[in-house]
């Protein structure tokens, strides 16, 4: 049984990798893991930043969920009470959606309050400013043309999508540029895209199952049964493209791949209700090979990041900080599911311990893979210092 004093560490075999920002990082000496820092004045600022920009994201978002509803309430001279059902049924796509990003984000969770800043970003701020313009854009060619239809059709396919697509993607950037370093790639991008759609998704359910209670099946049907990845699909083409900027070496590359990313939004929204507006029965033969490939594209994604992921722990792996067998265990679902039902049987201290292994180790990959992108912080060494002691740490406590 290993301890911390006595586990392989790196020696002399240890150096930074071809590509790091800077060269010479110290080694962490395996003798005394426990005198790695575990935080730095840099990591404690970066936090304190965080927490109070998603605290204003979220406040802004609750404020204007709060409004939309007061709006619909108001204006359907609806009772609160018959509010119910439809936020009910609005649940139900959200949570198939939910459900599934917790699934594609499994492998490195993002932080939970920056999710939630997501969601509602994309519940009361996207959702709240896009009925507005919606709303204003189809009246004014209403009355500008005489034709109610002409108006409703321009809303949806040219106003909809750039002003839709424009607000979420929005907040998917303003996500990024606070919180870059939880931005790891494609993979994340796409999260927490589909996060905020989800949050636009369900409160326009909501205003969508009011607005047709007539045909309350019907439209939940269509919107929610039918179609509940539809708007997480359209937002994601920003999201994996602001994703993807972080493995380019410029740290501008968001710049022009944002602009890239959401002219796609647009288009396939405005091809989506382009369709939907015109011929609904085109529905089967366009969207559902449509998703098929989205979900082809983000299961090569996930494959992708997970070889990187493995790559990144080999080369750990060589220097002596993790086995042949843990570097498998780690970017495997099976072998995580494995060691999680050992280290549960071995009691609740060790299924915790086994947890934030896991979870350091694919953190100080994701850190290695943003060194070698070009992207490395001031206090990357001591970021990988605490990994690597927490490691450890861990490890020891579900070994012994």
């Amino acid at each position: 049984m290993s301890t911390p004093s006595s586990y392989p560490g790196p020696g002399n075999a240890w150096a930074p990798r071809p590509g790091y920002r800077r060269s010479g990082y110290p080694a962490v000496s395996p003798a005394q893991p426990s005198s790695a820092p575990a935080w730095t004045p840099q990591a404690m600022v970066h936090r304190r930043r965080g927490a109070v920009a998603s605290a204003i994201m979220a406040c802004l978002g609750a404020i204007g969920l709060a409004v939309m509803l007061w709006i619909i309430y108001a204006s359907t001279a609806t009772a609160a009470s018959e509010l119910l059902v439809p936020i009910l049924l609005a649940l139900v796509p959200l949570s198939i959606v939910l459900v599934t990003v917790r699934w594609i984000d499994r492998w490195e969770p993002e932080p939970p309050g920056v999710l939630a800043a997501a969601f509602l970003w994309g519940a009361g701020v996207a959702t709240i400013v896009s009925l507005v313009i919606n709303t204003s854009a189809s009246l004014l060619v209403s009355s500008t043309t005489g034709s109610v239809s002409g108006g409703e059709f321009v809303s949806a396919v040219v106003t909809a999508p750039i002003v839709e697509e424009s607000t979420k993607g929005l907040g998917v950037l303003i996500i990024f540029l606070l919180w870059r370093r939880t931005f790891n790639g494609a993979v994340d991008g796409i999260v927490y895209a589909a996060v905020v759609a989800a949050g636009f998704a369900f409160a326009e359910n909501i205003l969508y199952f009011v607005q047709y209670s007539d045909a309350l099946l019907v439209t939940f049907l269509m919107r929610g049964i039918a179609s509940p990845f539809a708007h997480v699909t359209f937002t994601a083409c920003t999201g994996l493209a602001i994703g993807a900027s972080v493995r380019m070496r410029s740290n501008l590359a968001w710049m022009w791949t944002t602009p890239l990313g959401l002219a796609c939004a647009i288009m396939l929204h405005s091809f989506w209700n382009g369709i939907l507006t015109s011929d609904p029965s085109l529905y089967f033969f366009v969207a559902i090979p449509f998703f098929i490939a989205a979900i082809g594209l983000v299961l090569w994604l996930r494959w992708s990041e997970r070889m990187t992921m493995r790559q990144r722990l080999a080369d750990y792996q060589r220097a002596g900080w993790f086995s042949p067998a843990e570097v498998t265990m780690i970017t495997t679902g099976a072998g995580r599911a494995a060691a999680r039902r050992w280290a549960k049987s071995r009691g609740p201290a060790a299924a915790r311990a086994m947890q934030a292994f896991l979870k350091a180790a694919a953190a100080l990959a994701q850190l290695r893979q943003q060194a070698i992108d070009g992207h490395a912080d001031a206090d990357f060494a001591a970021q990988e210092s605490a990994l690597l002691a927490a490691i450890v740490e861990q490890r020891y406590a579900f070994t012994r």
